[in-house]
């Protein structure tokens, strides 16, 4: 490819949603983290662990508790969500917006990876009394 020399109309993909396969055995919640297990390619929720690739926030409920990988997908939307925030030591503050977040389940993040147990969330990017703005 060449350098521009005039403006480009670069596509895009509006509102930022995507629909991924479910993993099966699980059920997913609106507002829940969604992410891809990359050890299956398959959506999950958000949990404790080092697999997982942040894909947004669920749009629908989906139940595939009963259903195989892939029976179902999963409708998500990337941006900015407030979620829960972690307490303690793993607790985010406004010293924490630009720096990422982790995953602690499918509606909280945490400052740390957990001493390498938990996938990045997205990054901070503000901080209220009632959660983390997390960019998905």
């Amino acid at each position: 490819m060449t350098v521009l020399t005039a403006d480009r109309d670069t596509p895009n993909r509006a509102g930022l949603r995507f629909s991924y396969p479910a993993k099966g055995g699980v059920k997913f919640y609106v507002g829940a983290i969604a992410a891809v297990d990359s050890a299956t390619g398959f959506m999950t929720k958000g949990a404790a662990s080092t697999t997982l690739k942040s894909a947004g926030i669920v749009q629908e409920q989906i139940d595939n508790s009963a259903g195989a990988d892939g029976a179902v997908n999963v409708p998500t939307k990337r941006g900015i969500w407030r979620v829960a925030n972690s307490a303690g030591a793993d607790q985010l503050t406004l010293k924490d917006v630009g720096a990422n977040a982790y995953i602690v389940d499918d509606q909280t993040v945490a400052k740390t990876d957990g001493t390498g147990t938990r996938s990045i969330a997205g990054v901070v990017r503000d901080i209220d009394p009632a959660g983390v703005w997390v960019e998905f």
